[in-house]
C-alpha cells in the first residue's frame, strides 16, 4: 500500500466511496468493501484531503452497548468509519445521528470505484485466484460419495461371463 498516487480528483475518491458504501451496507460479505472504505479514509486523513467531523453514536449497537463512530468529511460526501483511541480526546462528540442529512446522489458502478480506490491505494483488485478458493467442492472425511448416477448407460462392459 506505499506509493498512492494523490493525482486522483478528490470528488472521484468521493464518489467512489459512496459507491462501495452504499454496496457495502447490503453485500453478504462487505468486510472487504468496508475494509478498502477505511484504509483510502486512512490515507486521505494523512494527506490532508479529509477532514474528522466528529463523533456519533451509532445506531447499530455492538452486543447492546452504546458505541461512537468517526464522521469525516470528504469532498462533498460524509462518511463513518471506527474511531481511533485519540480521536476520543481531540475530536468533539456530536451526540446523536442526524437522520435528515444525506450525501448527494452518485451514479458510478461498484467495479468502477472499486477500481478508483485500487488505483489510489496503489493495490491489487481481488484476483480470481481468491474468490475460486471460496467456491471449492466441499469434501469431508466422513462422507463418501454414492456412485449414484455415475454408472454408463448403456453400460460398455459387461459384469456377466
Amino acid at each position: 500500500m506505499k506509493g498512492k498516487k494523490p493525482t486522483i480528483p478528490l470528488n472521484d475518491l468521493a464518489k467512489a466511496l459512496y459507491t462501495i458504501n452504499r454496496h457495502a451496507k447490503t453485500a453478504p460479505e462487505p468486510q472487504h468493501l468496508y475494509h478498502i472504505k477505511k484504509e483510502t479514509i486512512k490515507h486521505l486523513l494523512e494527506e490532508k484531503r479529509a477532514e474528522k467531523v466528529g463523533l456519533h453514536f451509532s445506531n447499530h449497537p455492538k452486543f447492546s452497548n452504546q458505541h461512537s463512530t468517526l464522521l469525516v468529511k470528504v469532498d462533498n460526501y460524509f462518511f463513518h468509519i471506527p474511531p481511533a483511541k485519540e480521536d476520543f480526546k481531540e475530536v468533539k462528540h456530536l451526540g446523536e445521528l442526524d437522520e435528515n442529512y444525506r450525501n448527494p446522489q452518485t451514479k458510478m458502478s461498484l467495479s468502477q470505484a472499486k477500481k478508483v480506490v485500487y488505483r489510489y491505494l496503489n493495490i491489487k483488485p481481488e484476483g480470481k485466484q481468491q474468490k475460486q478458493t471460496v467456491n471449492r467442492k466441499y469434501s469431508s472425511a466422513y462422507f463418501t460419495q454414492s456412485s449414484l448416477g455415475k454408472m454408463e448407460w448403456p453400460p460398455t462392459k459387461t459384469r456377466r461371463r
